[in-house]
């Protein structure tokens, strides 16, 4: 037969950890480190994606590989793209006449970046500001259907007009 107290005591014990477990799962969340990156996207511009050009080449900021396979923001203008619609189009700083393709990641141009959109998508007029949001990919890479060489990629992405 259980003693009278003790089991008082044990169920009194049982419903303060079932309190405090109750507390404390929704407050690690809260508390998570990276919880605030996993939801506000880094917002990056054309200015932060490099530290310095040296004899090595290009070298990214620490902004831009602390925000590497994270959620960014960029705003630039759309290059003038290949087709109407397509699941990938070139950002730039500024506004271009021609599209930016390059032979080789040695010729990276620092004021492009490579958008790869979530979906084939219409894309607006050359030369429409628009802000991108999608994961940050860094890195030299080749697009196997294309034949685009890219040191930095937003990818998933989707872009909206902006003034």
């Amino acid at each position: 037969m259980p003693h009278p107290t003790r089991g008082s005591a044990d169920r009194l014990l049982t419903r303060r950890h079932f309190a405090a477990a109750c507390l404390a799962v929704p407050l690690a969340a809260f508390l998570r480190p990276g919880r605030a990156a996993a939801e506000d996207p880094v917002v990056l511009t054309f200015e932060q994606l490099y530290a310095s050009f040296g004899v090595r080449g290009l070298t990214f900021s620490p902004l831009v590989l602390g925000a590497a396979g994270r959620p960014v923001s960029l705003t630039g203008y759309m290059a003038p793209p290949l087709q109407a619609e397509a699941t990938f189009f070139v950002l730039t700083r500024e506004p271009m006449a021609i599209c930016p393709f390059c032979q080789s990641d040695a010729d990276w141009p620092v004021d492009i970046v490579v958008v790869t959109l979530a979906a084939a998508t219409p894309l607006v007029s050359a030369g429409t500001r628009v802000t991108v949001s999608g994961r940050l990919e860094v890195g030299s890479k080749t697009d196997p259907t294309t034949g685009f060489v890219s040191q930095m990629r937003i990818v998933d992405a989707d872009f909206r007009r902006t003034r």
